[in-house]
């Protein structure tokens, strides 16, 4: 996958609810909240589904009732188009958007 250009990303970056830059640019996260664990970790095992069937395995960090999600593609040591399809994946994925 081609890295994207900043000008690509902030593009990109607009089509996402409340995700930013991290990294100087080579990742985008969130942190999604929930009512409680449990529903962080169903959210969690919903982000695996996603994961495993595009093969683009993002960091995520879960605590108490929060999840955060980072997403880079390490192979181009950038952000693709292949991170801005995931987080959107993920974003359908959680009702409290």
């Amino acid at each position: 996958m081609e890295p994207l250009s900043i000008t690509q990303v902030n593009e990109y970056l607009k089509r996402l609810f409340e995700w930013g830059l991290e990294d100087n640019g080579k990742a985008i996260a969130k942190i999604f909240e929930f009512k409680d664990f449990t529903g962080a970790m169903e959210f969690v095992n919903e982000v695996a589904v996603i994961a495993e069937q595009e093969k683009h395995h993002p960091e995520m960090l879960i605590y108490e009732n929060k999840v955060e999600i980072k997403l880079t593609t390490n192979s181009a040591q950038a952000l693709t188009e292949k991170d801005f399809k995931v987080a959107e994946e993920i974003d359908s994925k959680n009702a409290n958007n």
